[in-house]
């Protein structure tokens, strides 16, 4: 069992403003890996924007958005990372209607801070996580 009350063989994506809502991004990504199968970073943003984040916090993520968006990311996904679910943690109703579209149970980001404890950034007194670094490739 995961901290989400499922099954471990997951694949969870966390939409790029999903994660920007946390107040310790790479904490609560790292921590998901431990209970998931799959992890990774979908946006309609372009990719350099997503890769600079995740490099920058040293997220390490299963796959990412490509040029095909949100939508396409998660259809392909779903094809090729074979998982009993696929979670989608997004910050809208614009993501949970993508989901449905696509096929994946729907998180509000808010929603999954309750359930697993984590910092929504909003309620973060001071960002005390690792400093940003722009050297790190």
């Amino acid at each position: 069992m995961n901290e989400a009350g499922g099954s471990e063989d997951m694949t969870l994506a966390f939409e790029l403003s999903a994660l920007r809502a946390l107040a310790k991004p790479s904490t609560v990504f790292a921590n998901t890996r431990q209970w998931t199968t799959y992890t990774g970073v979908v946006s309609d943003e372009p990719t350099y924007v997503v890769t600079n984040y995740t490099r920058k916090r040293r997220i390490r993520q299963d796959f990412f958005s490509g040029p095909t968006g949100k939508r396409g990311t998660l259809e392909s996904v779903k094809e090729q990372f074979e998982s009993e679910r696929y979670v989608f943690i997004g910050t809208d109703e614009a993501d949970e209607a993508l989901a449905e579209t696509v096929g994946w149970e729907y998180l509000d980001v808010a929603e999954a801070a309750r359930a697993a404890d984590w910092e929504l950034a909003d309620e973060a007194a001071v960002d005390d996580e690792e400093p940003v670094r722009d050297d790190w490739p």
